[in-house]
């Protein structure tokens, strides 16, 4: 059913935005993504934009997500020049739609989701790029609204992120989330809680001191002009999107220019969260590597006065949360009982101080969600905030330790130099509409 305040807030940014908002090329790097990436385009093809292009980048897929676009939206060779200006492995071929003019698929050989993206950006022609994942849906209005603040600060404004959302459970139809509905699973339950601390608290505090250190790689706004001079997206990284904000950070205050990069709670994208713990696993320990990748890739940056907030504020909350976080909070596991059994602690202050822990992680999770609810307004019964609101409490007590847990293998995966990805499986966005 169609929010009709929703309704009527699209039709004001359309009559007031329309005529000036600037062209706009979406690419979606997509690997292995044959379940939800036609759901996807079809999505971003219903977008409410004036004037925009989507290109798919197939990087190297081993399954069937090119024969899938080629068979929904009658993909054709076609020719298309462009300047090399970023590093990429080789394109085999490019593809129109016979269906739609605003549909391109670059065919390339495998080089990581940073390397599909810099292909991307060299065949795009437009002055803003948006980068989405091939497993993501995005709300008819979200591009109109991350749009915004180029159209209001052009000269400022280098990079916008929007709110992800998780869609697991929520009913699709036609590339749109028709009906909000709550997964029956816990764990995307739990997830779904994260993600509304993460960004509508945490991101928009960051945004507000400009000193946002993170644009999530499932949905981020960018100028093309900017990210080439940065030196586009870092090859082989596996946190490319902290990598991609710290490097225009850099770029843009070694310029000596005041810039903006910002963070837009309306803009939502939906995307599917992971629902076996041993997915959710590798995903944890694979941000954390990202995370201590570029750390130390830019550490020249902490706390140095030549960048200023960045330099103390960004990478001193990255020193603290991701470097020395997971390790203090699983030492602080082992400790604090192995302190108590040996009589160092009284029994009263470990239970005093461990109640004040869970009170202060339930209190921040569900001043979060009703934050959230008070901001965008996505849950329309009361049933599903009842049940946010239990998951709220309960995630701290296990989940939120387990985590850590999987943060620290992360830590151990980057001492050994392991690069990989690891292998997300997807249930398809598809089944929610059944």
């Amino acid at each position: 059913m169609e929010d009709p305040h929703g309704v009527a807030r699209s039709a004001l940014l359309w009559s007031r935005y329309g005529d000036v908002a600037p062209p706009i090329a979406l690419i979606v790097p997509a690997y292995n993504e044959e379940l939800n990436v036609v759901v996807s385009v079809h999505s971003m093809l219903a977008l409410e934009y004036p004037n925009y292009e989507v290109i798919v980048v197939n990087d190297g897929s081993k399954d069937g997500t090119l024969e899938r676009l080629t068979e929904a939206f009658e993909l054709v060779k076609f020719e298309r020049p462009y300047e090399e200006v970023l590093a990429h492995e080789p394109i085999r071929g490019l593809y129109a739609s016979r269906r739609t003019d605003r549909l391109f698929v670059i065919d390339k050989v495998n080089g990581g989701k940073a390397d599909a993206q810099n292909a991307g950006i060299n065949v795009s022609r437009a002055p803003i790029f948006c980068v989405i994942d091939g497993d993501s849906i995005l709300e008819p209005d979200a591009l109109m609204r991350a749009a915004q603040p180029f159209i209001d600060d052009p000269e400022r404004t280098v990079a916008v992120g929007g709110t992800i959302r998780i869609a697991n459970g929520s009913r699709i139809d036609g590339g749109r989330v028709t009906e909000v509905r709550l997964p029956r699973k816990m764990l995307p339950l739990y997830q779904i809680v994260e993600y509304l601390r993460a960004f509508l608290m945490a991101r928009l505090a960051w945004s507000r001191i400009n000193t946002l250190m993170l644009v999530s790689g499932a949905f981020g706004v960018f100028r093309r002009a900017e990210v080439v001079a940065a030196g586009g997206v870092t090859k082989g990284s596996i946190g490319e999107d902290l990598d991609l904000i710290i490097k225009l950070h850099r770029h843009m205050m070694d310029s000596g220019r005041d810039y903006r990069i910002q963070f837009v709670p309306e803009p939502v994208c939906w995307t599917e969260a992971p629902e076996t713990l041993g997915v959710l696993a590798r995903q944890r320990a694979r941000w954390q590597r990202g995370a201590l990748e570029c750390f130390f890739r830019y550490r020249s940056m902490l706390f140095n006065p030549r960048y200023g907030r960045v330099g103390f504020l960004g990478f001193g909350h990255i020193l603290i949360v991701d470097v020395l976080g997971p390790i203090a909070e699983v030492l602080g596991y082992i400790l604090m009982p192995t302190f108590w059994l040996l009589g160092i602690l009284d029994a009263e202050y470990l239970l005093a101080f461990t109640a004040l822990i869970f009170v202060y992680g339930v209190c921040v999770s569900v001043c979060s969600l009703i934050l959230e609810e008070a901001e965008l307004q996505r849950f329309p019964r009361a049933r599903d905030l009842a049940t946010l609101t239990v998951a709220a409490v309960l995630e701290n007590f296990g989940y939120r330790q387990i985590n850590n847990l999987w943060r620290v293998k992360g830590w151990w995966q980057h001492l050994r130099g392991d690069h990989s990805w690891g292998e997300m499986t997807r249930t398809g966005l598809g089944a929610a509409e059944k």
